[in-house]
């Protein structure tokens, strides 16, 4: 086993690789809307795991993750390769592309956020000009010390 501080030292160096090699050197179409969000490194340094995003070439169009997908597949032994020019290490980790769908849960759960806002607003909108169904003041008095309310058996 390998300690975990290198383990994550080795995937920083290694999505930093796979980035600019998608950014600069592979020349797939593709592949011009990938992002490489994250990397992963298996314990004993084998397995590498990328993950990216895909955006849209405008802001409305949809992303098109099948043909990035494809275009990182063929990539792959040509990323391996700059990754094990470029990390030194003596066994060049074997990479594999996964879709990112932390974007997507966040936007989710900004979503749900935003709709929690909206019904706490409705709430404190019905709540202002609301009045208490029964008393004022539903707690019962104390009661005081008469002789006629301590029941001596």
């Amino acid at each position: 086993m390998v300690d975990q501080a290198r383990a994550r030292k080795l995937a920083k160096r290694i999505g930093a690789i796979v980035a600019t090699a998608i950014d600069h050197e592979i020349k797939d179409p593709r592949l011009a809307f990938v992002t490489v969000t994250d990397t992963k490194v298996t314990p004993d340094l084998h397995d590498a795991t990328v993950y990216y995003t895909v955006r849209g070439e405008t802001l409305d169009a949809e992303p098109d993750f099948v043909s990035a997908a494809a275009g990182l597949e063929k990539a792959k032994g040509a990323l391996r390769t700059k990754v094990g020019a470029g990390t030194g290490v003596r066994f060049t980790p074997t990479l594999t592309f996964v879709a990112d769908t932390v974007p997507d849960a966040a936007r989710h759960l900004e979503e749900l956020l935003e709709r929690a806002r909206r019904s706490d607003s409705e709430v404190a909108a019905a709540a202002a000009g609301a009045t208490p169904a029964g008393d004022a003041d539903p707690y019962k008095a104390p009661r005081t010390d008469d002789a006629s309310t301590v029941d001596e058996r």
